[in-house]
């Protein structure tokens, strides 16, 4: 009875912090994108991103802890990073890539614009290039747990 509800929880907080991913790398990035004032990018951004960062912490902790959960209840961590986990371990890797931007996103993003003057279109440009990345990752680790979990 444990297993499908964990499975059931981890499905939807894997819904709610990808399809965030998602809509803010097609619908807003592209709407920041296509501002002409900077300052009207940044405090629009400001507003989104200080909502779903925190909706994004909280999902990818829920998704951390209900997998984890899973690997307890149904065994499967004897056998991680193995092939008949192939589709596990992309979800760990994409798992605790997204929980290392987030942790440390402040210091990572200010180390890599640490001393540059950089138009703020440009800075968008690099945000957005980079989401499409991590929405790519994100949709592959998707992608690994219906492949693992359908007999891959």
């Amino acid at each position: 009875m444990i297993v499908p509800l964990l499975i059931a929880l981890h499905v939807v907080f894997v819904v709610l912090w990808i399809g965030g991913v998602g809509f803010v790398t097609l619908v807003i990035f592209p709407q920041l994108l296509q501002m002409s004032d900077s300052i009207e990018q940044v405090l629009m951004f400001h507003r989104i991103e200080g909502k779903f960062g925190k909706q994004a912490k909280i999902y990818v902790w829920l998704t951390g802890l209900t997998g984890a959960l899973l690997l307890y209840y149904t065994g499967l961590y004897k056998s991680l990073f193995t092939m008949s986990t192939l589709g596990i371990s992309v979800m760990i890797f994409v798992w605790a890539f997204y929980l290392a931007v987030l942790t440390f996103e402040k210091k990572l993003f200010s180390k890599i614009f640490e001393g540059r003057q950089i138009e703020g279109k440009k800075v968008f440009w690099y945000l957005s290039a980079f989401h499409y990345v991590v929405l790519g990752l994100s949709l592959l680790a998707v992608f690994a747990g219906v492949w693992q979990g359908h007999g891959g």
